[in-house]
């Protein structure tokens, strides 16, 4: 086995996995559509990045992790749902990045760049999701809370804003770290599939995180393998291996309710 594909092992799954947890938390308050918009707002970053020849990450990261600032505020200021924000966000990141993206370049940017990862990039990946774990493992319970019911959430001395901000900083930090496994059109997928494929076979909430991350890595594991056997996009068959891991798990679902 290369060192090439440990690296590209180690980093999708840490990717994945810290994906397929904030899923659980992100598919209970039905905001796993704004993942989607905030990873097409690392297009212009990957654009810069490609234009003037540093790493993708310091183009991709402050790019989302601004947009989810500006969510948050707009949220704030307008009360209009995120759905809608996000979707402006999409917006602006995409046609933005098309003014100037080398279309030449675009595969980083539309299908990731997992299997060329570098030592480096991957000590980075493996810190900050451990980092973003222990972040999101902190305030699950109150995102819950809030999930259920805001006001009861207010009640309990939850800072609403507070945990809203950290929430979609932690989104933000997350889709940034999805780019590199699967690019910015289909990142939001990272998200939600492992987390619906839980639901279909989980009965409580412990196991319905455990088993999200357990289908997110198990994605990342086949997919990078298939897509070597084969010689096709890493990204792309990550996601098409957590699309039947989806399909086996309504299958379970059937036989077991």
């Amino acid at each position: 086995m290369s060192y090439q594909l440990i690296f590209t092992l180690i980093s999708g799954i840490f990717i994945s996995g810290i994906a397929a947890y904030l899923g659980t938390l992100m598919l209970s308050k039905k905001m796993s559509v704004v993942a989607g918009p905030l990873a097409h707002l690392a297009f212009p970053g990957v654009a810069l990045a490609l234009i003037f020849g540093f790493d993708i990450s310091l183009g991709v990261f402050p790019f989302v992790i601004i947009g989810a600032i500006l969510i948050w505020i707009l949220e704030k200021r307008t009360k209009l749902p995120l759905e809608n924000l996000a979707a402006i966000i999409f917006a602006s990141g995409v046609g933005s990045a098309l003014l100037f993206l080398p279309i030449g370049k675009a595969e980083e940017a539309l299908v990731g760049k997992i299997s060329t990862i570098s030592f480096k990039e991957t000590i980075f990946v493996v810190i900050l999701s451990l980092l973003i774990f222990f972040v999101i493992k902190k305030f699950y319970q109150k995102m819950m809370l809030m999930n259920i019911h805001e006001d009861l959430a207010v009640i309990e001395g939850v800072n609403i804003d507070f945990y809203n901000l950290l929430y979609l900083l932690s989104i933000a930090v997350v889709v940034a770290l999805g780019v590199y496994l699967v690019g910015g059109l289909i990142t939001a997928a990272l998200v939600a599939i492992p987390a619906a494929s839980a639901k279909n076979i989980s009965k409580g909430l412990e196991s319905y995180k455990i088993w999200a991350v357990v289908f997110g890595i198990a994605s990342a594991i086949g997919g990078i393998f298939i897509a070597r056997f084969v010689s096709l996009p890493t990204g792309p068959m990550v996601i098409v291996v957590g699309v039947i891991l989806f399909l086996i798990s309504v299958i379970f679902r059937k036989r077991l309710f």
